[in-house]
């Protein structure tokens, strides 16, 4: 029998997270605090029904762009240690570092436009750019640079490539196979995808990741998305680990985005 095992191979551990602990990991949050705090919310039930346990929320990063709140979103996520009193680990997406990139260079919207930018800089109440020219690039710029709070910034640039807890590895987009994961370059755990996605084999650690939105999670033997198109979809989503427990979270709102927009413009009002 341990020689049949052997050729076949032998089938891979069920991944662990440690006693007394209880691990949440909130998806692609892209501008929707309507959808954070309903999620929020609904771990904080989860928490109430459930044994004690040490909680530790991680988030995949990518809370920027797209959707119209990116900058109540950030507001929140830094009082949010203090507020709940658990622990917290904030990871680096490609959008959380297309705010960094434009900070350092003006002309790196041009960039990042095509992904959110004019969102992101509404939501801070700088108009966008509305030419393709550096005169108006460096407008925007200055004005954001002018607006964007300290905190916010240094929450951006404190933010982790990965995180690792117990039997998992937590990132923004993925890993890249055959690599170690002190060896990871930083551009592939915030933009990979193909390499990783089709990828069937084992990795280090059980993956757990976002950036490539999906209607509903996915879960293969190798890795865990988490990312639902929170912006577009109305959905937020978080994997639930606890021992060897492995469920799933959400929040949802129906409300078509272009509604949320309309009554946060009547609150900002």
């Amino acid at each position: 029998m341990n020689c049949f095992r052997r050729l076949i191979g032998a089938k891979a551990p069920k991944p662990t997270v440690g006693l007394g602990k209880r691990l949440f990991a909130i998806g692609d949050i892209h501008g929707r605090r309507d959808l954070l705090d309903a999620l929020l919310e609904r771990i904080a039930m989860h928490v109430r029904s459930a044994p004690p346990a040490a909680n530790v929320l991680v988030f995949l990063g990518d809370y920027v762009d797209r959707g119209p709140a990116s900058r109540s979103v950030i507001e929140r996520l830094c009082g949010l240690e203090r507020e709940t009193g658990w622990r917290c680990v904030f990871l680096r997406g490609n959008h959380d570092q297309a705010v960094l990139e434009f900070l350092q260079d003006p002309s790196y919207y041009s960039a990042w436009r095509g992904y959110g930018a004019a969102e992101t800089l509404l939501s801070y109440g700088v108009m966008p750019p509305r030419f393709e020219n550096a005169s108006d690039f460096a407008r925007a710029w200055e004005e954001f640079t002018c607006k964007f709070p300290p905190q916010h910034s240094e929450f951006l640039r404190s933010l982790k490539y990965f995180h690792v807890e117990d039997d998992y590895v937590f990132v923004h987009a993925g890993i890249r196979p055959g690599i170690a994961l002190a060896d990871q370059a930083p551009d592939d755990l915030m933009w990979i995808r193909e390499n990783f996605l089709s990828h069937r084999g084992r990795f280090e650690k059980m993956v757990v990741h976002g950036h490539t939105p999906a209607p509903a999670p996915v879960f293969l033997s190798n890795r865990i998305c988490v990312d639902t198109g929170a912006h577009a979809t109305g959905r937020l989503t978080a994997v639930v680990l606890e021992g060897k427990k492995q469920g799933f979270l959400d929040a949802r709102n129906k409300v078509p985005l272009r509604d949320v927009m309309q009554g946060l413009q009547a609150v900002n009002s």
